[in-house]
């Protein structure tokens, strides 16, 4: 199902509407700043596994958290000074962070590293949501595994037809998806390179 949504403006009344379909275990697809996201609540276990079968990925394969500012972050992630300043340059904005885990995060989460991907998105239909579901939601690339990430609402319901809710806000903010930095060792490093320019953060 589409629901169209203002980009700009998110009518709250439709957000509800999503937030409803995310706490009943529900599956959606979402506009961010960078390319289109699949995600569920990070609390409902079975929504979780229909995230990896809908897109056909490992259990092992990391799925990122989507936090509505900073302050969140550190319930589900360790935020030492120094990555907290790294933090608050580079967010919200086209990055996901991976930093070390607390004990906040589900098991089921937790890779051998135990660590997360942290993400903070510069778009307010993204922020708007996961604000009114009151929790982080997990999330995904709208991609089929080594496929190109997906960035028009009408073509990801058509590929994941199980999907249970498509946000339309027209095409998302980019066609490349977010630039992925371990900050998790103590130092800064790039794991991919996307829509996020990484020079600055190679300069500290």
């Amino acid at each position: 199902m589409l629901l169209a949504i203002n980009p700009v403006h998110p009518e709250p009344r439709k957000v509800q509407r999503a937030v409803q379909v995310l706490n009943g275990g529900g599956l959606i697809a979402y506009p961010t700043d960078t390319v289109y996201g699949l995600g569920c609540d990070i609390s409902n276990k079975q929504a979780i596994d229909r995230l990896y079968q809908l897109k056909g990925m490992p259990k092992d394969h990391p799925l990122a958290f989507i936090c509505p500012d900073l302050s969140d972050i550190a319930r589900y992630a360790v935020v030492e000074n120094a990555v907290y300043r790294v933090l608050k340059r580079f967010l919200p904005g086209p990055y996901c962070f991976i930093l070390q885990a607390t004990r906040e995060v589900p098991k089921m989460l937790l890779n051998k590293q135990k660590t997360v991907g942290i993400r903070v998105p510069n778009h307010p239909i993204t922020i708007a949501l996961v604000r009114e579901l009151g929790r982080p939601l997990i999330s995904t690339t709208a991609s089929r595994p080594g496929g190109e990430a997906m960035v028009d609402p009408w073509e990801i319901e058509q590929e994941f037809s199980g999907l249970d809710l498509v946000i339309d806000s027209g095409e998302s903010g980019g066609v490349v998806p977010t630039t992925v930095v371990d900050l998790s060792q103590g130092d800064v490093r790039i794991v991919r390179e996307g829509a996020g320019p990484v020079d600055d953060l190679l300069l500290g």
